[in-house]
């Protein structure tokens, strides 16, 4: 699978994911649809923008939760995210 259509596949995965985080906790701040500008990151190494980090912090609490869920784990536990989860000085989360 080229890395263009790695790419689609996670956004349509984030798109699910927080379709159904939205639908199963709808109070809750879950949103897996506000990690999308950590994408080119977390996909394809890209740089870290002061943006992915300020949703990533703000979804901090959320990261377990997007963990767990086998839709999207792959993408949340590799060694790329979790550069990312470091490079935004956040604490890796223990889940």
């Amino acid at each position: 699978m080229g890395n263009n259509n790695k790419a689609v596949a996670f956004v349509l995965a984030l798109a699910l994911c927080g379709l159904l985080v939205a639908e199963v906790a709808a109070a809750a701040p879950c949103d897996a649809r506000a990690l999308s500008p950590c994408m080119g990151a977390i996909m394809l190494g890209g740089a870290v923008t002061p943006g992915c980090c300020m949703r990533m912090r703000a979804q901090q609490g959320c990261l377990c939760q997007y963990a767990r869920n086998p839709s999207y784990s792959g993408y949340v536990n590799s060694p790329r995210a979790q550069s990312v989860v470091r490079a935004c000085g956040i604490p890796r989360p223990r889940c």
